[in-house]
């Protein structure tokens, strides 16, 4: 299959993650609304004109023409004017109108006998239900997804079986032509070990791990030790002296680390000149939760510091600074990085196809995060809303005061429509990032 194939495909599979993945987002604000009474009107996948649709029931579900979204309508969201109970008064303010023609799409659609399933009269903590069943879906996709990914597929991991053996000596930074008189033999090809042989014991100690032996070599510099491995089912035992050399301290991030100058890091241990093979190793039901933990904390960091980020982002799309690549990308990045790894054809296609899953993982747990931002139109929006609501009444009752009713939360429109301009040119702008400077992540 050729390569442009290959990259189409991972970009539809994504994208039909993705739809997937807001869709399950709705049904995750649908079920507990109509489990509460409320009348759905709506249920919606994407923006724009409709371009189908079916009613069930009193709902009316359907796609609409741009695909980066949805919503369910609920009747009654914004309670009436307080002062006269009614839906809309007449008022010369912007704002007073923007609030004031909120309450009356609300209502609308209020017919006689769904005076008691509106909304704003639902107790807080329904309401609350309601609007974190979303983000709660997205967090259990993401989760069953890593499910899949870890006891699935497992994770690549590096095995005791040598992947290559290096000829030459070389310090870091520098090249040797390997056979010209300048090429020092590395401990590993001085004491004849070959790719694909699987490393046994060293010094005397089983190896269970890459992890383990390598711990052992950068201990073992100077130092003249027995390996044992096994080639083509016989058991063969040589002798090697691990050599102090410069080589690269690894980060937590699996990168280089760099000190507070920004300078690559390096530092003396013991070296033989081997890599490992790389395998897929399933993990057990006991590693998805922290795995997922560990995924929510890296997507939680992303967006608690995004406004920087997305500075970021736009100096380096009008510059020649690099991205960032743990920045934040746009549905288009996240298509080009899946078509990307789909056309890797030097790649098993398993570890293909579970490096995709790892992404939609990924995608739902940012989807989940990101619609907790406490601002509308955010769910998080709402949710404060409906906390604030809760907070004033139980202030009220504490004081022995009359019961201030819901909040109205149409008076915040005017923030809304703030933060959904500046949401679509934070989008706008990760768009044509990903066009003119895409992130490189793999070299």
């Amino acid at each position: 299959m050729s390569p442009v194939l290959l990259f189409i495909l991972g970009v539809v599979f994504v994208a039909i993650g993705i739809a997937v993945s807001i869709a399950l987002h709705e049904v995750g604000h649908l079920l507990p609304a109509k489990l509460f009474k409320v009348r759905v009107t709506k249920y919606m996948i994407g923006f724009g004109p409709t371009v189908w649709s079916r009613k069930r029931g009193e709902t009316e579900y359907g796609l609409k023409a741009i695909p980066l979204g949805g919503y369910v309508s609920m009747i009654g969201m914004y309670p009436p004017n307080k002062e006269d109970g009614t839906v809309r008064t007449s008022s010369t303010g912007m704002f007073q109108s923007l609030a004031s023609d909120a309450r009356s799409l609300a209502h609308e659609e209020i017919g006689p006998g769904d005076e008691k399933r509106v909304f704003y009269r639902l107790p807080v903590w329904r309401k609350i239900i309601i609007m974190l069943g979303g983000p709660a879906m997205n967090l259990l996709i993401g989760v069953v997804l890593t499910g899949v990914l870890l006891m699935g597929f497992g994770v690549a991991s590096q095995t005791t079986t040598i992947a290559d053996v290096s000829k030459c000596q070389v310090k870091a930074g520098e090249t040797v032509d390997p056979n010209s008189a300048a090429c020092k033999l590395t401990p590993a090809a001085a004491a004849g070990l070959k790719p694909n042989d699987t490393i046994t014991s060293f010094d005397g100690k089983a190896v269970t791990s890459w992890d383990e032996l390598t711990g052992w070599i950068r201990a073992s510099a100077g130092k003249q030790v027995s390996i044992t491995v096994q080639r083509g089912g016989a058991t063969v035992t040589a002798t090697v002296t691990p050599v102090l050399s410069s080589r690269p301290v690894i980060g937590a991030d699996g990168r280089q680390a760099k000190d507070a100058g920004g300078k690559l890091q390096y530092q003396d241990v013991g070296f033989l000149g081997i890599g490992a093979q790389t395998a897929l190793v399933q993990q057990p039901a006991s590693a998805v939760l922290p795995m997922a933990g560990e995924n929510i904390k890296q997507v939680a960091g992303v967006i608690v510091n995004l406004p920087d980020r997305v500075a970021g982002v736009a100096k380096a799309a009008f510059s020649e600074e690099p991205r960032d690549p743990n920045g934040p990308i746009s549905v288009v990045g996240v298509g080009r990085v899946a078509g990307e790894v789909a056309a890797m054809e030097d790649v098993p296609l398993q570890s293909r196809f579970a490096a995709l899953v790892g992404l939609l993982a990924g995608l739902n747990f940012a989807l989940a995060i990101f619609n907790l931002i406490p601002l509308l139109p955010l769910d998080g929006g709402h949710v404060a809303g409906a906390l604030y609501e809760g907070a004033r009444r139980q202030v009220a009752k504490l004081f022995g005061r009359p019961d201030p009713g819901a909040f109205d939360i149409a008076k915040m429109l005017p923030v809304t429509y703030v933060v959904a301009v500046l949401l679509m040119g934070m989008g706008a702008l990760l768009i044509y990032a990903d066009i003119v400077k895409p992130v490189n992540l793999f070299g």
